[in-house]
């Protein structure tokens, strides 16, 4: 794991703010409207924040990431039988994804594992429970995993909820403006590993970790280390930004990007956040890093801007991004 310095978050070139949702919650109104600007120039440079104050335990975090590892490391016929496709639920094997896909860019696949698990709830309606609500898999080999990620899945869905209202304020909209669509929301939560070289080879021309891209729903909040071969934002020159650029990060926080569903809602005031994770760096060949990943959306049918189905396009650009099933 790495344990490299991180990049400083007030730095001046930085398109992202420092968001402390302890102020937000417990601030004034001065507090609370500075909170609010800072959110929506944020969201129309990059898309992305960075989130402090938000409560999530450190320590589940540690933990998840510690049992995960171990099923990771297993040898590949044990975790075969956990074998799926993205947008479903189980393993996410090397060559599984590739995530320039969603931008029509026809890149290798992301040099990652993942294990991927999303919304299971029925609703009640055949239709949609076949497609979005299905029950997750756990591995035998880690049990204690299956409590911890229902445990931290309960307070993202809260923290996601808060943010939604931030952002309708930020908009001068009323608190519920997005909540009102998110009673019986989908979601997906990946655990991404990126080992070293060691493991996944030489990156090949064009192969990143996670290809670039945009997320597809309305927040995704990220649970990351910093590494080298870490996260890249994409701040676009010709809104006044400067490409490419390592992602601000403080201990503990939590890096927050709208998604595509976001920016439709939005009308395009603010920008879907475009972002990469870098190979394995070639003086550190080794870095491993891990990232916990929330992808929030909003119950299926919503309207969504000019968007006639909200889920209709998620199946679309999941199944871009299906390397397996497009090779």
């Amino acid at each position: 794991m790495s344990d490299r310095p991180a990049p400083d978050p007030a730095s001046p070139t930085s398109p992202v703010p420092t968001v402390d949702l302890t102020h937000w919650r417990d601030g004034d109104t001065d507090t609370r409207r500075r909170i609010a600007e800072a959110v929506d120039t944020g969201l129309r440079a990059a898309g992305f924040l960075l989130v402090t104050g938000h409560g999530i335990d450190q320590e589940l975090r540690d933990r998840i990431r510690r049992t995960a590892r171990t099923f990771f490391t297993l040898p590949a016929a044990e975790k075969q039988p956990y074998a799926t496709e993205v947008g479903g639920r189980g393993w996410l094997g090397p060559g599984a994804e590739a995530n320039g896909a969603a931008e029509g860019t026809t890149t290798p696949p992301d040099l990652k594992e993942s294990l991927s698990f999303a919304s299971e709830e029925p609703t009640g309606v055949p239709s949609v429970d076949a497609e979005w609500f299905l029950p997750n898999i756990w591995p035998h080999q880690v049990p204690a995993l299956r409590t911890d990620v229902q445990d931290l899945l309960t307070a993202l869905r809260t923290l996601s909820d808060q943010l939604l209202e931030l952002l309708a304020t930020a908009l001068g909209a009323a608190p519920d403006r997005f909540t009102r669509h998110t009673a019986h929301p989908t979601w997906g939560f990946n655990i991404n590993w990126y080992p070293g070289t060691e493991t996944v080879g030489e990156a090949l021309p064009g192969q990143f970790r996670i290809g670039p891209h945009t997320d597809f729903g309305t927040v995704t909040v990220l649970d990351r280390q910093y590494g080298k071969g870490g996260l890249q934002i994409w701040a676009d020159p010709a809104h006044g930004g400067t490409g490419w650029q390592d992602a601000p990060y403080v201990p503990g926080s939590l890096t927050v990007n709208i998604g595509d569903l976001m920016a439709h809602w939005t009308d395009g005031r603010w920008r879907s956040g475009r972002h990469r994770v870098l190979p394995p760096p070639p003086d550190v060949p080794s870095e491993e890093l891990m990232s916990l990943v929330y992808f929030y959306e909003c119950d299926p049918g919503t309207r969504v801007g000019d968007l006639p189905d909200s889920h209709t396009y998620l199946r679309g650009q999941l199944d871009a991004i299906n390397a397996q099933g497009t090779s």
